[in-house]
């Protein structure tokens, strides 16, 4: 199968790495030459630098022979013409947007793209309703992907807040998948600024759950880790 993959944020470079394991064909585009340069190692001649908005970029890298094309850049507008550029100019039978708005999903439903992924919807669909006090919350652990999802509430003292996301060194393969400051969820890009007060939510696996939590809010303390420990043994 060959899969055209749009954006080379940490979805997109995942995505692509999952891909070509299991023997795909992939192209990955990446508008930020700086940004491609630095996976040019990585991936060899499977990343192209280039704006996939552009018909001209999607003929070079043989959209017209794709089996899917996957837009997952952080703009919404970005992948929308992505994929409707795909459909529509290169007749490519499958399209997967990450719509990072909820908002936006039925716009992209009305316009036929069928097949969206909202970040935010997801995590809200998989975090156990019951919300405990304190300053880390340990919500469950999806065997199927052997990940765990934390949040964790950022204060003064917490070595994150402060910093943007790009600035926070994750351990392993952990993804910041959503903040939520003021009420409000963000999905966060490399430029989010973490703030005292916002509440983190994090994937992590089993065995890098603790590292992630001391990146975010510094050294375990005990009745933190006392929640976590008590949580994991309900599941």
């Amino acid at each position: 199968m060959y899969v055209i993959v749009v954006g080379a944020g940490k979805v997109g470079y995942y995505l692509t790495k999952q891909l070509m394991a299991e023997g795909h064909e992939v192209t990955l585009i990446e508008k930020e030459a700086g940004h491609a340069a630095h996976l040019k190692a990585e991936f060899g001649e499977a990343i192209v630098v280039g704006d996939g908005c552009e018909v001209r970029v999607m003929q070079d890298v043989g959209t017209g022979r794709a089996d899917c094309v996957v837009a997952v850049t952080g703009h919404d507008e970005d992948n929308l013409v992505v994929c409707q550029i795909s459909k529509r100019r290169f007749q490519v039978p499958r399209q997967v947007a990450r719509v990072n708005n909820p908002k936006n999903e039925s716009l992209f439903h009305l316009l036929g793209i069928k097949e969206t992924v909202s970040g935010t919807s997801i995590i809200y669909n998989l975090i156990d309703q019951e919300v405990e006090n304190g300053e880390a919350l340990f919500f469950s652990e999806l065997k199927r992907g052997n990940i765990v999802i934390v949040a964790v509430e950022l204060t003064e003292e917490s070595p994150a807040a402060g910093h943007t996301v790009q600035e926070v060194r994750l351990p392993g393969e952990c993804v910041l998948a959503a903040v939520i400051h003021d009420e409000h969820i963000l999905l966060p890009g490399g430029t989010t600024k973490l703030r005292p007060g916002d509440t983190v939510i994090g994937v992590a696996t089993p065995r890098d759950q603790m590292a992630l939590r001391t990146a975010l809010l510094g050294p375990a303390h005990p009745a933190g880790a006392r929640r976590q420990a008590d949580s994991g043994a309900a599941h």
